[in-house]
């Protein structure tokens, strides 16, 4: 949503301060805190700015938290998979301009990339698409290889466990899904995070998001 109708007066009254980088009806990211809110950055901060409302940071109680909206891909012959994965590679340049490896950080939101085949519901109905390929799949290893961990998969191994599903065809109710929402984090979030969950409930409600919170305690 645009910037303009953001309900910050809504959430402060909950006690969260926030930040919210929208544009239009289609694109927007944002960070709501209870423990600071410093150090705010809309778009990139190395690079050309990007043309879409995709990525925010903030320093929240002295954690790097960077949250994400990665563009879709459409086809692997489209251009906007070329610029999903350009988009990918200078995502890892801002986490390494604005924080460190040793440091707290937490990269999250919608990647739009499922990290491995366990991650899909039928890796082969799915061989051509986006969101699977290999290149989307390398740039994603890349950026974690900078010092980032998939904490939720960390602690869930086991195969078939999602975080969006097709509205068409009842994919929720099949567990037709993908696992595309991701919390990355340094090395020093991963120790101290106590559990990690998609909450599914949440997909169950009136007119749901076609994605399910994921959750992380500290």
């Amino acid at each position: 949503m645009k910037d303009a109708v953001f309900p910050s007066l809504v959430f402060h009254e909950m006690g969260y301060e926030s930040a919210h980088f929208g544009q239009g009806q289609w694109n927007g990211v944002a960070i709501l805190s209870k423990v600071g809110l410093d150090n705010v950055i809309n778009n990139f901060a190395v690079g050309e700015p990007d043309g879409e409302a995709r990525i925010i940071s903030a320093e929240c109680g002295g954690i790097t938290v960077v949250c994400v909206y990665v563009p879709n891909g459409r086809e692997l012959e489209h251009d906007h998979y070329q610029y999903k994965l350009r988009w990918m590679k200078q995502l890892k340049q801002h986490v390494a301009k604005i924080a460190k490896p040793a440091g707290d950080v937490i990269v999250t939101g919608d990647f739009n990339i499922a990290p491995n085949d366990i991650d899909v519901w039928d890796p082969e109905a799915l061989v051509g698409s986006t969101h699977v390929s290999a290149p989307e799949r390398e740039v994603l290893s890349d950026l974690c290889a900078w010092g980032l961990t998939d904490i939720y998969r960390d602690q869930h191994p086991e195969p078939k466990l999602f975080s969006w599903w097709d509205y068409r065809d009842g994919g929720f109710h099949k567990n037709h899904g993908m696992r595309i929402d991701l919390l990355l984090v340094s090395d020093s979030v991963a120790k101290r995070t106590k559990m990690t969950v998609v909450d599914r409930n949440a997909r169950k409600g009136e007119k749901p998001s076609d994605h399910a919170p994921v959750v992380m305690e500290m």
